[in-house]
């Protein structure tokens, strides 16, 4: 075989082990993903930590998380949320209502202007999802998104199929 073909067969071999390997799939589409959401999100005060915080809201709207709940969704630090849930109010984006049962805590609710935001960000998210999963049909573009909910379902119970 000549020296090119083996380079190419190498490289062939070397793309399929990564085609399959998760964590390296996961990483390039998180990478991808998070820089689109970052530049969509780059007017909010806090970025894109304010988008999965719109996005938890819009998700709630029923029932009106508290602070501390809202923290423990999103993942962040209590303080941290308390200072973003500040710019965010501050920019007219949420309200903060004190709590009926327990007037320590307070209930954060989304805004007509938060939705607003929210529906502009996820457009362009939308925009830059279709581009990256371009190669899939439509079929499989939905049933990429389901696995992906699955997935993501049980890694936020932190069950790893023990």
């Amino acid at each position: 075989m000549p020296p090119q073909a083996r380079g190419r067969a190498s490289d062939s071999a070397k793309c399929t082990a990564l085609d399959n390997d998760l964590t390296w799939a996961i990483r390039m589409i998180s990478m991808a993903l998070r820089r689109v959401a970052a530049e969509a999100a780059e007017t909010l005060p806090g970025g894109s930590r304010a988008y999965l915080v719109l996005m938890a809201l819009a998700e709630a709207e029923d029932k009106p998380p508290t602070q501390l709940e809202l923290a423990g969704q999103v993942g962040l630090d209590r303080t941290v949320m308390t200072y973003l849930l500040d710019d965010l109010e501050g920019r007219g984006l949420l309200l903060r209502r004190p709590n009926p049962k327990d007037r320590r805590a307070r209930h954060v609710i989304l805004t007509d202007e938060g939705r607003s935001q929210l529906l502009r960000i996820r457009t362009e998210l939308a925009a830059a999802e279709s581009q990256l999963l371009v190669e899939l049909s439509e079929q499989q573009r939905a049933q990429f998104r389901d696995l992906l909910a699955q997935v993501a379902l049980t890694a936020a119970r932190g069950s790893h199929g023990d």
